[in-house]
């Protein structure tokens, strides 16, 4: 079986008010982020890792670097956050001041809607998917040839073996990438799904599962982040 644990960056010196950071501002978390990155790093201290995968951009990847130190982490640009196109580094107040129309009609069908010069939520899902897909066809591999020197070595392992893969992204490719997985529709992300940074998710696929046929472990878990005494939910 493929255990996937699902992250959000650290908290940026852009990220209160919430504006929108795609691919073109690649800035590093700041202080509370780092504090966010090994708070994180402290609940999965005991957890092994048999690949960490991030985002390629500076935030996602200094997250993982705080949060694990081995394996290595490796970047893959399908994990990139959406491409907001013009309204990267506005904060969703401007957009809604500046561009009121389009902002609406991508607020109802943010799917097929795309940001000025940017990306669709469709167009996200597509690469997440095919991350999805490679990720768990080298699964499958990994597993036959476990299988396979179980059998030559006269032995057969009781039950699937797991392998453990952390993912560092980004709050909407995240949410679309968890629609893919759950097999629901990506229009409705915004609203049915969180990710707050340095959260914990988990999905877990069985042998021969394919993108779709996530279950769902946790979802957006930020305990460690919270005060004892605090809700355990926002």
């Amino acid at each position: 079986m493929l255990t996937l644990v699902l992250t959000r960056h650290g908290l940026t010196d852009r990220s209160v008010p919430e504006q929108h950071i795609g691919q073109h501002i690649d800035i590093s978390i700041n202080a509370a982020g780092r504090r966010q990155a090994e708070a994180l790093g402290r609940r999965l201290a005991r957890v092994r890792f048999d690949r960490v995968i991030t985002s390629p951009m500076f935030r996602a990847r200094e997250t993982a670097l705080l949060a694990v130190t081995a394996p290595p982490s490796e970047a893959d640009p399908r994990l990139k956050e959406m491409d907001y196109g013009d309204w990267e580094g506005r904060t969703y107040d401007e957009v809604r001041a500046e561009d009121a129309k389009r902002r609406e009609t991508w607020e109802a069908a943010p799917d097929t809607t795309h940001c000025p010069g940017g990306e669709s939520g469709n167009e996200v899902a597509a690469r997440v998917e095919r991350f999805l897909t490679d990720l768990l066809e080298e699964q499958r591999s990994w597993h036959a040839k476990t299988a396979f020197r179980a059998a030559m070595g006269g032995r057969a392992p009781e039950a699937p073996p797991e392998r453990r893969v952390l993912v560092v992204g980004h709050a909407t490719t995240n949410r679309i990438l968890l629609s893919v997985a759950l097999g629901v529709d990506v229009r409705g992300y915004r609203r049915r799904f969180a990710q707050d940074q340095c959260n914990l998710t988990v999905l877990r696929w069985d042998a021969d599962g394919v993108p779709a046929a996530a279950k769902l472990l946790l979802l957006n878990d930020t305990q460690h982040l919270r005060a004892p005494d605090a809700s355990p939910w926002g």
